[in-house]
């Protein structure tokens, strides 16, 4: 059995409430060529961001369950609370819908607004007891009460974590919104190629600082994209805090957080190299499959030369990982990070 955590899907044109259409919220066009918010739109590169193409998708590359992440477009940085409220409802109960209708294909993420913190504890109860999601998506950053672009993995959000805790919730951290963040012209996709790593990198920064794996010991959290930039900054971390202890009050060294076994990392680094770092840093048992599937900076056969699953298969024929791990990154450390079996029948 092969699992892939971390997977998009786009509601059709038709699911989408009138009211996100009106208000430039986002919509995708009637013949699903675009995806649009606002004065921004991004093609639709491939037929499988919708249900039906997505499951000859998954049969065609010898997937057998996805793990359906939110749309970052609807993180919600900035909205007023009850269009916040109304959108993120929409979106939860879109993923809670595959799930439940498609319970061997789908597991579906949910996502909250950390800037409502009681808003988000509800609609965390929600999706857990109603809905009986288990994944629970945070973007890295979010727009503060006070207008500031705020990391999660900050004391503010320590209510959410602990309710996450004792529901023993899986935790997807995912980066977006870095034209909002940074200032600089939106030139050669640099957000996306460049921006969003260091966003996670970030979030990173303040996740181990703070002490978030001892602190949430019974959540599972794993970071996108690798947690790319992350790893090659960790020496950098060390020697900033050890050699200047008097920045960083009231912190732990980064050091002990090397290889948590309650923190991971999904596969999409486009890099053998940066592979082979992360294997060597956090360990196998620590790295899950995921495709970022279907957007083109996924593991998607629409790039010439790619395909789902192509780093994993680089690494086995390079020596990197052992079959067994190559098959245990596919399946048992997913299952290790959500927390539950995928039924089969």
């Amino acid at each position: 059995m092969r699992i892939n955590a971390h997977s998009h899907l786009l509601p059709e044109p038709g699911q989408i409430p009138r009211f996100m259409v009106d208000q430039q919220i986002f919509s995708v066009d009637d013949d699903r060529k675009f995806m649009r918010q606002g004065q921004w739109s991004r093609p639709v590169t491939d037929p499988s961001f919708f249900l039906s193409e997505k499951l000859v998708w998954m049969e065609q590359n010898h997937i057998d369950h996805n793990i359906v992440l939110n749309l970052s477009q609807l993180y919600c940085n900035g909205m007023e609370r009850n269009t916040t409220r109304d959108v993120l409802r929409f979106q939860n109960d879109f993923n809670a819908s595959l799930q439940h209708d498609y319970p061997t294909k789908f597991t579906g993420g949910f996502v909250i607004q950390p800037r409502y913190i009681d808003d988000a504890l509800l609609e965390i109860e929600r999706c857990v007891t109603h809905l009986k999601m288990q994944v629970l998506c945070l973007p890295t950053h979010f727009l503060n009460q006070h207008n500031q672009w705020t990391s999660v993995a900050d004391p503010s959000c320590y209510p959410i974590f602990e309710l996450a805790n004792r529901y023993q919730l899986a935790i997807e951290i995912h980066p977006y919104d870095g034209p909002e963040i940074v200032a600089l012209q939106d030139q050669f996709w640099r957000f996306h190629l460049v921006w969003m790593c260091a966003l996670t990198a970030d979030t990173f920064h303040f996740f181990t600082l703070y002490d978030f794996p001892s602190r949430f010991p019974d959540t599972r959290t794993c970071f996108a994209h690798g947690n790319q930039f992350g790893q090659v900054n960790m020496g950098r971390r060390i020697q900033g805090f050890e050699g200047r202890p008097d920045l960083f009050p009231g912190a732990v060294n980064p050091r002990i957080h090397t290889s948590d076994t309650n923190v991971f990392y999904d596969t999409l680094v486009h890099d053998v190299l940066s592979f082979e770092l992360l294997v060597k840093r956090q360990g196998v048992e620590q790295i899950i499959a995921g495709m970022d599937d279907p957007y083109p900076l996924g593991e998607m056969d629409t790039v010439p030369g790619c395909y789902p699953g192509k780093i994993l298969d680089q690494a086995l024929s390079q020596n990197i990982i052992t079959r067994a791990e190559h098959n245990a990154i596919w399946l048992d450390n997913v299952l290790n990070w959500l927390g539950k079996s995928i039924p089969t029948s």
